[in-house]
């Protein structure tokens, strides 16, 4: 008897395309202790103010916050731990070759829970944007919401 898995969980970084242009685009794994699923899987997790980083050709994500779960007691984990990011090392070069020009950084932007139960982060190259790019984006924003509201 197989038990259905519930893949509706996606936790997103809503900041992350307002304050940096999105270039390319991985999917890893996260190397996760067992209570830590379990809270993903309840929705009980942030990104929001996460970062990812490399040392030692490693990715790394700092300040993600995967509240404690209830239930674990004892052998609960650290909320704001650094977790390690499963790539490959092919991805980890191109990540570090693009990585070394001026202004890009490398950002989470969607957490979620793949067909086979596993958690995924969706991370992303990207360049921060200006002042002025954002105020283009708040304006195209605005555009998109009355041309919805004169089509209704």
């Amino acid at each position: 008897m197989k038990m259905k898995l519930d893949n509706n969980i996606q936790i997103k970084n809503k900041k992350a395309s307002f304050e940096y242009i999105l270039m390319d685009r991985y999917d890893c794994g996260l190397q996760l202790q067992g209570s830590e699923i379990k809270s993903i899987r309840q929705g009980k997790a942030s990104i929001a103010e996460a970062y990812c980083y490399i040392h030692d050709d490693e990715v790394w994500i700092k300040n993600m916050n995967i509240s404690e779960y209830k239930e674990a007691s004892l052998n609960n984990h650290v909320p704001k731990r650094d977790r390690k990011l499963l790539l490959k090392k092919s991805e980890i070069s191109k990540i570090v070759s693009k990585l070394k020009n001026k202004g890009f950084t490398l950002i989470p932007t969607l957490l979620f829970i793949n067909e086979k139960g596993f958690a995924k982060l969706q991370i992303h190259v990207a360049k921060g944007k200006k002042l002025f790019d954002k105020r283009e984006s708040l304006k195209e924003k605005d555009a998109v919401r009355e041309i919805a509201r004169k089509l209704k």
